[in-house]
């Protein structure tokens, strides 16, 4: 969970489509208060769950001083990591960003642009407190404000390849960024000794060892990958998700994920491997 806040015209309508642009579920101008239910409900979203919510709340919220703090102490109680980021800018830049797209500051009486800023500062200034990270954005041009805001959330993990395998019968997964079909490989699932196995098995594994198009698919799959993940990563992705599906999700697919995923180790690649649907039934 990623709270973004701040002034007026610092860049948090910017920086929550940078995070969307990321994977991150958003939510914009949300009351605090309504936050930890809103959650509850986005639980079971893929979406939400695989890469993280970022809500952005300021001044138009006109209770956001009253319950943030409170409301913040509630989600972490219950168990969710929570950052809150609190984006700041000079007088001057601020002054400029509303001059330039001839808007109105909210707190601003008439046209005082900078005593409308000045008294926001001052509001907003216990919030600024406790945040987890701030950011001056003054000066700074889109893409300099996604550098700086993926590098204060990448930590040190760095950027995540994940392979993952699913089932076609059970939807697609919607947290996707490459989709791979694999239903062309023949199908375990209509071998006996074979069905009730899963791609994980050395039975499946043995199974697909003759199988030309298997060790064609992953060997081709894993170099393109190690090839092109560098430039997701150059880009400024926080990960690349590639799922690869099969009906059941539990024979095939799962073979070639695992497959994919040692060939790319092999490679110098890191990854991660997650099978969705391996344990939602027999059928392939």
């Amino acid at each position: 969970m990623i709270i973004l806040t701040g002034l007026s015209g610092s860049g948090k309508s910017t920086a929550l489509r940078i995070l969307e642009d990321q994977g991150f579920y958003p939510i914009d101008n949300l009351p605090p208060a309504l936050l930890p239910q809103l959650l509850l409900v986005l639980s079971g979203h893929p979406g939400a769950t695989s890469s993280g919510v970022v809500a952005v709340m300021d001044v138009r919220g006109r209770h956001l001083l009253n319950d943030l703090e409170r409301v913040l102490a509630s989600i972490r109680g219950a168990g969710t990591p929570v950052q809150l980021i609190f984006l700041d800018a000079s007088d001057r830049d601020i002054s400029s960003r509303f001059e330039l797209t001839k808007r109105a500051h909210p707190m601003a009486q008439g046209d005082d642009t900078l005593d409308g800023i000045r008294e926001e500062r001052a509001m907003l200034a216990p919030l600024r407190g406790i945040a987890d990270v701030v950011i001056d954005t003054s000066g700074m041009n889109h893409h300099q404000l996604r550098r700086i805001l993926l590098e204060e959330l990448l930590g040190g993990d760095g950027f995540k390849l994940v392979i993952s395998s699913f089932g076609f019968k059970y939807g697609l997964p919607q947290d996707s960024d490459i989709i791979w079909d694999v239903r062309f490989l023949p199908n375990p699932n209509y071998v006996p000794h074979l069905k009730e196995l899963t791609g994980m098995d050395q039975g499946i594994v043995s199974y697909f060892d003759p199988v030309p198009e298997f060790h064609q698919f992953v060997s081709s799959m894993a170099q393109m990958l190690a090839r092109f993940v560098p430039f997701y990563e150059r880009s400024g992705k926080l990960h690349l998700r590639v799922s690869i599906g099969c009906t059941g999700g539990r024979h095939r697919s799962v073979a070639v994920a695992e497959a994919v995923a040692r060939s790319l180790i092999d490679l110098g690649v890191k990854c991660d491997v997650v099978h969705r649907d391996v344990d939602k039934g027999s059928l392939d």
